[in-house]
């Protein structure tokens, strides 16, 4: 049985940090390229981050550049998405994602974990 679950959200004021972690079970980790989306109240699902399965290469939005570290541990099967410098406008829920594109495309979700900024 494929899980994602995510874990590590929560209240922050703003110019805070947090870390978030997504523990993934089920399926071959290393395998799977894994990126951190978000969805704002109101607004589409946008991708964050992204990072290969070996870890070696990411990517990231444009818009949280420079603030935000994705990263994993396959011995551990766990991605990380570190966040720094946090603003209002990173409130969302974050979900952790799980890809692989073979002979056809793969993927698992997680169920979510809630980020909100404010004083």
């Amino acid at each position: 049985q494929v899980q994602l679950v995510e874990s590590g959200g929560g209240l922050v004021q703003p110019g805070g940090s947090l870390r978030l972690s997504c523990a993934a079970s089920g399926f071959t980790f290393s395998m799977y390229s894994m990126s951190w989306y978000r969805q704002a109240p109101g607004k589409e699902r946008e991708l964050v981050a992204t990072i290969t399965g070996t870890g070696g290469s990411t990517n990231y939005a444009d818009s949280v550049k420079g603030r935000f570290a994705i990263s994993r541990d396959n011995a551990k099967n766990t991605m990380y998405l570190q966040i720094n410098s946090l603003k209002p406008e990173d409130t969302a829920v974050y979900y952790c994602n799980a890809r692989r594109v073979y002979t056809e495309v793969i993927e698992y979700w997680g169920q979510g974990t809630q980020v909100t900024v404010a004083s």
